[in-house]
């Protein structure tokens, strides 16, 4: 039993190639934004806890700052010895709070893997349809 033989000519074909093609180019860049727009979103999220781990630490010192170093100056401590210690403290609370944020980011892939292995497969297709 033989297959139906495809009657149209070879312009035809190439035509149908060139709209298939078109309508892959756009179905791979609406993946592409999708995906980033995903991606994005969370390396919004992961430089937030920055943002918030720096105006932590940055009220934590000015608050903390005054109010313990009154408070360790009123137990017999020197001003300077006191605003040392409250400072080192403040710091490296943080420190641990960026540290935490760019971590995440570092953790984040943002390139668009999806879309990129599904251009190498539509190339290899694209390749296999014109031989």
């Amino acid at each position: 039993m033989q297959a139906p033989r495809d009657e149209r000519s070879l312009g035809e074909l190439f035509a149908e190639l060139a709209r298939e093609t078109g309508t892959l180019v756009r179905q791979e860049v609406e993946l592409a934004k999708t995906e980033m727009t995903h991606k994005a979103s969370r390396a919004g999220r992961d430089i937030g806890f920055l943002a918030v781990g720096g105006l932590v630490a940055y009220a934590g010192i000015l608050a903390l700052l005054a109010a313990a170093v009154l408070g360790l100056v009123a137990a017999g401590l020197d001003a300077w010895l006191a605003a040392l210690i409250v400072g080192l403290i403040v710091a490296a609370a943080g420190y641990a709070l960026v540290q935490r944020g760019l971590t995440a980011l570092k953790r984040e892939e943002l390139a668009p893997r999806q879309t990129v292995e599904t251009l190498k497969e539509d190339a290899q297709w694209a390749k296999e349809q014109v031989k």
